[in-house]
């Protein structure tokens, strides 16, 4: 660009000279006294030129192209390069052939541009397509996660086998402060307690978390509206921190991360390569030293290291961690029984009475049992480890004298019993009073009712007049019930001290007598009682199904009943 407007401010405003002018400017002053020919040849005063542009004063000056002025270039359609070049087998070369034949059929006598020319200027249009933006990060707003690609590994002592292990790495935005450790999988258990760990490091939360959109964060990828994972969300809201997710393959969206995963490749993994790892525990050591010296490690073009920047700018901006640390937990769905409880791995929890028959959620933790309503906590257990179909009751949650529970007291139940015959209602009473509170019998005395519902009243009588009769002072259990009309057998007759002394009848029972012989070689070899023995062979089973099946009181085996079927 011509300085012909300083030049004139030069001369006419200050009233210099041409050599002063000329050294001012860095022109030579021959050029000064043709600038200042040309005003005054165009009548163009200062006061003029002060209000124009640059621009506008050289087109006042220089109405004609000078010998060294360029000629005009046809113009490059760069998005149409652009998109051809997407396309199967068009190549730069083709397209600036195509450039040459349409610029010749303008007939604007615009040169077109060369080959290496055309490449050059393609370039540097596609360059601004990608422009990457310079983030600013706040103080204790931002922290990235990711995981490495490059991992560690663990050798098994025994069979020297090598397992690969995951290197998870998280950066705060405003120090590039660092954490690293390395877990058995991706997996939701391992991701979340690897944040966890790193919030607890630090010693505070950040803002907000940008994770990839790896299965454990985000159940649903999307670019705009990805859904979070629930336990993860969970965890996210007990430290009160937003999960912002980056974009799908869009490594810039959370470009300190991957700074940082490179970092720990460099700096952590590459100087353990040459030593071997028994256990997680002992690797996640290892890395802790190292990590301890990248953070410590002094910045090259600014003052003070990672950890120095983050104690005097991410921490206190940062907020405390919560009081209670999270804890990963199990969700199942349940409906509330009769007896107010639901039940999770095997044991009861109760909820308060009026929510009977309703549908309610369980979070629980190594720790804790939760049941939830509707979005809202209505109880809290702490986890019983008991044995299997053990109760946990509050008593908070028991009706006051059975009032807001009265349809279903122990007497109805024992009532409901009875309709399908006094055996059943004695072997119900049993139930209810194997517990310490009679409600908590009700699921299994409803299991017996349905038994009886399934298979008529009269058998089940029987079956439960069968096994009372057989069975201890706290009277039988469901199961046994439920076997006994699954065989059949409450009709057999119960066996008496005379049935079951009696030795039955039979042919192949041989008697003391029998063995009081002296066995002979040729007794032993007797073809005639051989095949005597094989033709009875044949029959064996079902003359051992008839005779149980006679027999009074008789329990059957598991062969005894496949033959007694056959």
């Amino acid at each position: 660009m011509r300085k012909v407007r300083e030049i004139l401010r030069l001369r006419y405003e200050c009233g210099r000279a041409l050599r002063e002018i000329a050294v001012s400017c860095s022109i030579g002053a021959a050029t000064v006294s043709d600038y200042l020919a040309r005003a005054e040849a165009a009548g163009l005063t200062w006061p003029q030129a002060a209000a124009m542009s640059e621009a506008e004063v050289e087109a006042r000056l220089f109405r004609l192209l000078g010998r060294n002025e360029p000629a005009a270039r046809a113009s490059i359609d760069f998005e149409w390069v652009h998109g051809e070049l997407r396309r199967a087998g068009v190549t730069l070369q083709l397209l600036w052939a195509e450039y040459q034949e349409s610029a010749g059929q303008r007939g604007d006598g615009a040169r077109p541009y060369q080959y290496s020319q055309f490449c050059d200027l393609y370039g540097s249009w596609r360059q601004k397509l990608a422009v990457s933006m310079r983030q600013v990060h706040r103080a204790g707003e931002k922290a990235f996660v990711d995981y490495s690609g490059k991992k560690p590994a663990i050798v098994d002592s025994r069979s020297g086998e090598v397992t690969e292990a995951e290197l998870y790495v998280m950066v705060l935005g405003a120090s590039n402060y660092t954490y690293a450790e390395a877990t058995r999988t991706q997996r939701l258990g391992d991701f979340v307690g690897s944040t966890v760990r790193a919030f607890e490091s630090f010693g505070a939360v950040p803002q907000v978390l940008v994770p990839d959109q790896l299965r454990s964060a985000v159940s649903g990828p999307d670019r705009y509206e990805p859904d979070i994972n629930g336990t993860f969300l969970e965890m996210a809201n007990h430290y009160g921190v937003a999960v912002i997710p980056a974009r799908p393959r869009r490594p810039r969206d959370k470009a300190k991360v991957e700074a940082g995963v490179l970092l720990a490749q460099r700096w952590i993994l590459a100087r353990l390569r040459n030593r071997v790892f028994y256990d997680l525990r002992t690797l996640n050591e290892a890395i802790a030293e190292l990590l301890e010296d990248l953070n410590e490690r002094p910045f090259k073009k600014l003052e003070g290291c990672r950890r120095s920047v983050f104690e005097s700018v991410d921490r206190p901006a940062m907020r405390r961690l919560p009081a209670r640390r999270y804890e990963l937990g199990e969700w199942a769905k349940a409906r509330v029984n009769v007896d107010y409880h639901v039940s999770f791995d095997d044991r009861l929890y109760s909820v308060p009475v009026a929510l009977v028959g309703e549908r309610v959620e369980i979070r629980a933790t190594a720790t804790t049992v939760e049941i939830l309503h509707g979005g809202q906590r209505i109880a809290s257990h702490a986890r019983n480890y008991g044995r299997k179909g053990s109760a946990t009751t509050c008593d908070e949650h028991r009706p006051r004298s059975h009032k807001e529970y009265g349809k279903w007291p122990p007497e109805r139940m024992v009532a409901w019993a009875a309709s399908f015959g006094p055996s059943v209602a004695r072997v119900v009473e049993c139930m209810l009073a194997r517990y310490p509170r009679p409600e908590l019998g009700y699921r299994a005395a409803l299991g017996l009712l349905r038994l009886a519902q399934k298979h008529g009243g009269e058998r089940t009588n029987a079956a439960c007049g069968r096994a009372l009769a057989v069975s201890g002072p706290s009277g039988p259990s469901r199961r046994y019930i439920e076997a006994i009309l699954k065989l059949r057998l409450e009709q057999l007759p119960l066996a008496t001290q005379e049935t079951m002394s009696v030795v039955p009848v039979h042919e192949n029972v041989r008697g003391a007598d029998y063995y009081a012989k002296e066995e002979t070689g040729a007794e032993r070899r007797d073809d005639s009682k051989d095949d005597r023995d094989e033709a009875h062979d044949d029959g064996d089973d079902d003359a051992r199904a008839a005779r149980i099946a006679a027999e009074p009181g008789a329990v059957l085996g598991r062969k005894d009943r496949n033959a007694h079927r056959s």
